[in-house]
C-alpha cells in the first residue's frame, strides 16, 4: 500500500496552506453576491455526504480505516455510493471549497487542484488496487458504473 498520510491530515494541511495563502498573499482577494450562502450550501452538502457515507459503512459493518482498505469486509455500492465511489473524499473537498470561499483568495482554489491530484494518486488509486484485489469482478463492475468523485 502507498497510503502514508491519512486523508483527514491531508485535508488539514491543505486547509492550513489555504489560510496562509489568504493571509500572506497580497492579491487574489475576491467577493461576489451570495458568497456566504454558497459557502453554507457547500458546508451542508459536505457534512451530509460525509455523515451519510460513514453511516453506510457503519451499518454495513465494514472497515472505515482509509489506511487499510484491504480490511473491508463488504463492498458498499448502494445509497450515496451509487453516485460517487468516494463520497467521504468528496465531502472533504466540498468543505475545503467552503473554506476557500470563507477566506476568499482565488489562489486557494489552485491548492484544491493539488488536493484532488494528491488524493487520486496517493489515496484513491491504492484503495482501488486493494479493493480490486479483495472484491475482484464485483469491484471492477462497480468502477464501470460509478464515477470516482461525482
Amino acid at each position: 500500500m502507498h497510503l502514508k498520510i491519512p486523508p483527514a491530515f491531508v485535508t488539514l494541511i491543505t486547509a492550513l496552506l489555504m489560510y496562509f495563502v489568504a493571509r500572506f498573499l497580497p492579491f487574489g482577494d475576491f467577493n461576489f453576491t451570495g458568497r456566504i450562502y454558497v459557502l453554507w450550501v457547500l458546508v451542508g452538502l459536505g457534512m451530509f455526504l460525509g455523515i451519510v457515507s460513514l453511516i453506510q459503512f457503519f451499518t454495513s459493518k465494514t472497515s472505515m480505516d482509509p489506511r487499510a482498505p484491504q480490511k473491508a469486509s463488504e463492498l458498499v455500492v448502494s445509497g450515496i455510493y451509487k453516485i460517487s465511489r468516494n463520497p467521504m473524499y468528496l465531502s472533504l473537498l466540498l468543505l475545503l471549497l467552503a473554506w476557500g470561499l470563507y477566506l476568499p483568495n482565488a489562489f486557494n482554489f489552485l491548492l484544491l487542484v493539488f488536493f484532488v491530484a494528491y488524493m487520486n494518486k496517493f489515496q484513491i488509486l491504492p484503495e482501488e488496487q486493494a479493493l480490486t484485489a479483495k472484491f475482484g469482478k464485483a469491484y471492477e463492475q462497480y468502477v464501470k458504473k460509478v464515477r470516482r468523485w461525482f
